[in-house]
């Protein structure tokens, strides 16, 4: 599984890099969303871990980007922010996230938000 961990600051981007790559994922980083964009362009990932509070260009709008690739409709994106309220996670779908992670986030979280399809293909006990 092919993973991109996107977000401006780099200690965010620290555990999940480490936590994936023990679970056997390949996990590459990207400090902003344009960087993100063209990471994605040329290369096929499975799951996009999101920060939403990035300069320049926020979350959202590299989603919406994603979702306009070619394949877009077949990644698994996941929203990663410390901004996020129990109310407002419904909405995160609508934008086209398909899971919300709140920061700080625990491995067991991580772990369950990003190797879901795998798990359900019995790929990971």
């Amino acid at each position: 599984m092919k993973v991109l961990v996107v977000d401006d600051n780099p200690v965010n981007r620290l555990l999940p890099l480490t936590w994936l790559g023990r679970e056997g994922c390949e996990a590459v980083e990207s400090a902003n969303g344009q960087e993100a964009l063209e990471r994605a362009g040329r290369a096929r990932f499975d799951v996009v871990l999101l920060d939403l509070s990035m300069p320049g260009m926020s979350g959202r709008e590299v989603c919406r980007a994603l979702r306009a690739l070619p394949d877009g409709g077949r990644l698994r994106i996941i929203a990663y922010t410390a901004h996020a309220t129990p109310e407002g996670l419904d909405g995160f779908k609508a934008e086209g996230f398909d899971d919300v992670l709140v920061k700080p986030v625990s491995r067991a979280a991580l772990l369950r938000a990003v190797l879901r399809d795998r798990e359900e293909r019995g790929e990971v006990s």
